[in-house]
């Protein structure tokens, strides 16, 4: 089969985008604004110059924001804030191109690191947030091995913050580490769902789980956070597993006995899913020392009395 010849008005279009992603990733975004509102005269059809330019204006108005603050920290805490913004905006964009968002991210996160490493530079001691977000933006940008370099050393001073261990699992992922990708998510998942920032990760394993749960259950914002460890267990997907030590089983005991407690209120929504995956850690536990079944069995009816059709798919 013949391939398809482009039309003189296709061929304008593409020679311009390609200019308008080449700005995007140098963050010149007037002219790259300039360049769309010449294409629109050309085909005012056209959804990826209409994309192109909503992106376009959306980062100019950020920019002009960008030059009233002062501070490296503040501009970069901006930049990052911004993206999760641009990232519910552009999810209800169709048909967005890969090349554009991929060379906003690059600009965006790129500005962000210079940024963060000025005062990482200029700090004589590590300090967590500052590694956390350097670690972000390296991932971001598609810089893996340096994403994980950082993440480590940031979580080395705070081994239960569930946001950094939720980069780390991605950065992981991305580089097809997926046992330790797994090992992450079901921690950070586990500490704190409602602290694992969804609009940064890019780890294909999570984001099919997101997408078949809002099929499932729904858009619930938080909610959802809660169900993720639930359904990521009973997918098989946080499947790599540990025996906790004594300290930990004290304190799991301790959460479970408090969610107990609280689970009828306000925000049970929100406590019945993190109270199952508290059930599921238990059950793992007991199986992964050799607890006796009658202690199984119990935590196993507490998880069918709370929600049977979970604990048919668990159980099966």
């Amino acid at each position: 089969m013949a391939e398809k010849q482009l039309t003189f008005t296709e061929n304008e279009i593409i020679q311009i985008l390609n200019k308008v992603y080449r700005n995007f990733k140098e963050g010149q975004f007037k002219e790259a604004s300039t360049l769309l509102e010449k294409a629109l005269e050309i085909d005012f059809e056209s959804t990826d110059v209409t994309n192109a330019l909503k992106c376009a204006n959306f980062w100019l108005e950020r920019e002009d924001r960008l030059a009233t603050i002062s501070g490296a920290y503040e501009k970069g805490e901006y930049y990052l804030g911004q993206w999760k913004v641009f990232s519910g905006f552009v999810s209800r964009m169709e048909h967005l191109s890969e090349r554009c968002l991929f060379n906003l991210k690059y600009y965006i996160f790129g500005s962000a690191l210079g940024l963060y490493l000025t005062l990482y530079n200029e700090s004589d001691l590590s300090d967590p947030e500052i590694l956390f977000r350097i670690g972000r933006c390296h991932k971001c940008q598609g810089n893996y091995e340096s994403a994980i370099r950082f993440l480590e050393l940031a979580s080395q001073y705070r081994r239960e913050d569930a946001a950094i261990l939720a980069e780390l699992a991605d950065s992981y992922s991305l580089v097809n580490e997926d046992r330790a990708a797994k090992v992450f998510f079901r921690e950070a998942f586990f500490l704190d769902s409602q602290a694992v920032e969804l609009s940064y990760l890019e780890s294909p394993m999570i984001l099919r789980l997101v997408e078949k749960l809002k099929g499932r259950i729904g858009e619930m914002g938080a909610e959802l956070q809660e169900w993720i460890p639930v359904y990521g267990t009973i997918f098989g997907l946080f499947n790599v597993k540990r025996e906790l030590r004594p300290l930990e089983l004290g304190k799991l005991k301790q959460a479970i006995y408090q969610l107990e407690r609280e689970i009828g209120g306000q925000r049970g929504s929100l406590l019945t899913p993190r109270l199952i995956n508290h059930y599921f850690w238990l059950v793992d536990h007991y199986l992964n020392s050799g607890e006796d079944r009658p202690k199984i069995e119990e935590v196993l009816a507490k998880i069918k009395n709370l929600n049977l059709e979970i604990y048919n798919e668990y159980v099966t």
